[in-house]
């Protein structure tokens, strides 16, 4: 089952544009590894999850993984060969907003090769570039 929000103030929203670098969900809380992103992206609920489940069974499903983002912005979509006009398209999917330097999913419980192994295989599940980050403990 995919991510999305139970309910929404409004229904569609506009594109907007990703400004920046992140300034927060940027640390880590929770985990002793994290995989943050290095380019602004518009990820999909299927991506996360489909990095998630990559993850989980790199680990054996020891340790604990933390989503640390969440697809609430509605992409609207119109059919195709549709005439212009005649107002906006209805939501297709859901999608996190990532800026640049913001955590994805934290681990922790594992040894760091596992953790490692583990964050390689999710970021190669998603369409940008990633890196691995580590907590003070674990250096």
């Amino acid at each position: 089952m995919a991510l999305s929000p139970k309910r929404v103030k409004h229904r569609k929203v506009q594109r907007g544009r990703i400004h920046g670098i992140a300034t927060r969900g940027c640390e880590l809380d929770q985990g002793e590894f994290a995989l943050v992103a290095l380019e602004p992206f518009w990820l999909k609920a299927n991506q996360i999850e489909a990095a998630r489940v990559a993850m989980n069974r790199r680990m054996n499903r020891k340790g604990k993984v933390w989503i640390r983002i969440f697809p609430d912005k509605p992409y609207s979509k119109k059919p195709a060969e549709t005439r212009m006009g005649k107002g906006k398209g209805a939501p297709e999917y859901w999608v996190a907003v990532i800026k640049p330097g913001q955590i994805i999913f934290e681990v922790a419980g594992v040894d760091r090769e596992i953790a490692e192994s583990a964050m390689q295989l999710a970021g190669s599940k998603l369409p940008f570039k990633t890196k691995i980050a580590y907590s003070n403990v674990v250096e």
